[in-house]
């Protein structure tokens, strides 16, 4: 019977026998990692532009951005819980230090994330002017600071959640965890890779400059190149709005 199959160890010859700790442990970062992580990335990548929204006309779409630093600060506290969880409780298993690995690569990466956006510096543009009333800023202006903060945390995130995922499957590999947990997650993870191939093909990884400010090519991030493998700046040409702003 295939439910019987599916609620069946993954390794026959172990007994699948983990304490609460452990347990949680392993609940909190499979939610953490397997879930939130991966949904935190989707949703920064290719909802700066929402479906409905009247792009150029309305600009800077907030749904991302707080749906990626809810979501990103919910991965770090449940990190450290379950980390705590993980210190307190024995581990006897020789193949551990694969996990191990995974597991304390991912805090480092998920702390210096964490750290990268507190020092990605200052918005600017026409929405956050400066003291002098000026639209002056790290991120408006490219600035070099703007521009590692922009290499680092794209590269190091994407880092992360594919680490995540490793640590994810030797950790229900050493727990011997029922094949219905593993199969899952597969599926969840293929579902969301569909979806993610489907919306890149279509044009949806809209450059963050343009997603907040537009095409204007008055903009001076516009006269750059923009960030991030696979990004799009829509086919608009940017001549067309300056004639607008002119008149």
């Amino acid at each position: 019977m295939i439910w019987d199959w599916l609620l069946s160890s993954m390794d026959a010859s172990r007994v699948h026998d983990v304490g609460p700790a452990l347990s949680w442990h392993a609940r909190i970062m499979v939610f953490g990692w397997g879930v939130l992580a991966p949904v935190s990335v989707f949703v920064a990548r290719f909802f700066k532009v929402l479906p409905w929204q009247n792009w150029p006309h309305e600009l800077d779409s907030k749904v991302w951005w707080h749906s990626h630093w809810v979501t990103q600060l919910g991965v770090l506290v449940l990190s450290a819980v379950g980390l705590a969880l993980i210190l307190v409780s024995p581990q006897n298993s020789g193949e551990a230090w694969v996990h191990r690995v995974f597991g304390y690569a991912v805090l480092l990466l998920a702390a210096g994330q964490g750290l990268s956006g507190l020092l990605r510096g200052s918005k600017g543009g026409p929405t956050d002017l400066n003291e002098q009333g000026l639209p002056r800023g790290d991120h408006y202006d490219m600035t070099a600071r703007r521009l590692v903060f922009e290499a680092y945390h794209r590269t190091y995130g994407y880092l992360a959640v594919a680490l995540g995922g490793g640590a994810i499957i030797s950790g229900l590999w050493i727990a011997n965890a029922p094949k219905w947990m593993l199969m899952a997650l597969a599926l969840w993870w293929i579902v969301l890779a569909a979806v993610s191939f489907y919306l890149q093909r279509r044009g949806f990884a809209v450059d963050t400059y343009q997603a907040i400010w537009g095409p204007d090519s008055a903009h001076p991030g516009n006269r750059m190149e923009r960030q991030g493998w696979g990004t799009v700046r829509p086919d608009m040409p940017l001549k067309m709005f300056d004639e607008q702003r002119e008149k």
